[in-house]
This record gives C-alpha cells, structure tokens and sequence, in this order.
C-alpha cells in the first residue's frame, strides 16, 4: 500500500495524544477524500492506531530529536565497530554511549507517560526499552522501521535485515542465511564485505539471545506473580479465620452481656 503523499498531515497524526488519533485520522482521511485525493484517503484510513509503547516511542523522536538521533548514532558506531573487528575502547565506548542514551530516553519515556496518564509498569517500560534497542541495531540502515510512525513494538533485527536482504519469501534461520551468503558467487570478495558478514552473524547471535533474555525475565515475572498470589491467599485466608473467631467471640459476649442484664434485673425485682 502506497503512503499518502502528505507526510505532514500524517506525521501530525503520530504527534497527537493516543486517544485522538483514530479520530483524527477518520477526518483526514474525510478531508482527502473530499478533495479528490482517493489514494491519500484509502492510505490514511488504513494506518492503525499505536499501542502505548510505540506511541511514546513516537514521541520520543518527535520531541526529543537530538537524542533520538544520537541512539541511532551510536547503533551505526557499534556495527561499524562490529565490522572492523574493533576491540578494547572503540567497541565499548559505542556500547556504553548506547546504554546511557537508552537510559536517558527510558526515563523520559516514563515522564512522558505519566504525564498522558498511561502509567509506566515495568513490563510497558521494558517494551520501550526493547523497541529503542532494535531501532538502534537499525541504525540508518535503509530497511530500518520508520521511526515517528511506529503502530507496535520493534523487535531486533535479524541477520537479513542487518545485511540489507530482502524481507519476505521463504525463512531461514540465521546459520543457513550466512551459508547461502558465503556460497554466492563472488570472485573476490572484500576484506570489507567479509567483515560485514562476520558482524552481522554476530548481532544476529546476539539478538537471538537478547530474546532468550527477554524471555526468562518474563517468565520470571510470572514465577513471582504467582508466588506473590500463593502468599495473599494464604494472607486471606488467615484473616478470615481470625474474623470467624473474633465473630464468635463478640457473639458469647453479648450473650454473656444479656445474661448478666437479666440476672441485674431479677435481683431489682427481689429487692
């Protein structure tokens, strides 16, 4: 599907709060239809509404460019750190500058939504956080997601995207794309291209296991979620028992009570 010819008018739309995008959307989709752009119209009807993360993400480059900018920066250092060979301080210096620019737009990310009262869960946060990873293993590489406009989380690039193949067409595993790169007919294939392919084997390593990571930590989460339901059960559960007997305690003193009024007033009437 082609994009509408007017990316201001859109791009406004990704700027807006999250709740007024989809109208906002219908009406520029009305506006365009009326004056005969038909299709900027069916494009701008089609666009769907962001989840929380991408919408913050969003606003993350919309509002804060300079950063957001020097995110990708550092994901372009690091690749071409990675395809150099670089070690020692050239490799660590664009990984540390990396963590901290996520860092800083992670804690804006959490202001920003607070602030459009979305909330900011651990699990939301870490969504953010991924999304930013990936769009910085990106880098400016041409297939990379379009930034400003993001309807859902980014997840980090697979070998093919890092080399620049084609998205789409049968999978294959990382292992067996490098393989069928290497058995390409290249008379003499450059220092250069064999760097990118090493560094690119590389990052696809390390996505995979960025998204065992990933996995674990959220199966963590499960494991304490159920921990923590197992001891409020409990909890509950105690507390009911001690309501059941301070009820039957209450019940024999106002017996013992109504006894005592009835023996107070029999003794009256002997007098």
């Amino acid at each position: 599907m082609s994009a509408p010819r007017a990316p201001n008018e859109v791009d406004a739309l990704f700027k807006l709060p999250l709740g007024d995008f989809t109208s906002a959307r219908n009406a520029l989709a009305a506006e365009l239809k009326k004056a005969g752009r038909q299709t900027e119209a069916s494009a701008t009807k089609a666009l769907v509404k962001p989840s929380v993360s991408a919408w913050v993400v969003n606003q993350l480059y919309w509002r804060h460019r300079g950063l957001f900018d020097r995110l990708i920066a550092t994901g372009d250092r690091m690749r071409r750190a990675q395809a150099a060979q670089a070690a020692g301080d050239s490799a660590r210096e664009a990984a540390n500058a990396r963590r901290e620019t996520v860092t800083a737009l992670g804690k804006i990310a959490e202001g920003l939504l607070l602030g459009a009262d979305h909330g900011a869960t651990r699990e939301l946060l870490r969504r953010v956080t991924t999304t930013l990873e990936a769009l910085s293993s990106y880098g400016s590489l041409p297939n990379a997601p379009r930034a400003g406009r993001l309807t859902d989380d980014v997840e980090p690039p697979g070998f093919e995207a890092l080399v620049g193949l084609p998205a789409g067409g049968k999978k294959h595993s990382a292992r067996e794309t490098a393989t069928r790169v290497r058995s390409q007919p290249t008379a003499h294939p450059t220092k250069s291209a064999r760097a990118e392919q090493r560094a690119a084997e590389r990052a696809a390593r390390r996505a995979e296991e960025e998204r065992k990571k990933a996995r674990a930590a959220a199966e963590g989460v499960v494991r304490d979620a159920e921990r923590a339901l197992k001891v409020a059960r409990k909890q509950a559960e105690r507390a009911a028992a001690r309501l059941d007997a301070a009820t039957a305690q209450s019940n024999d003193a106002t017996a013992a009570v109504a006894s005592a009024e009835r023996a107070l007033q029999a003794a009256r009437r002997h007098l």
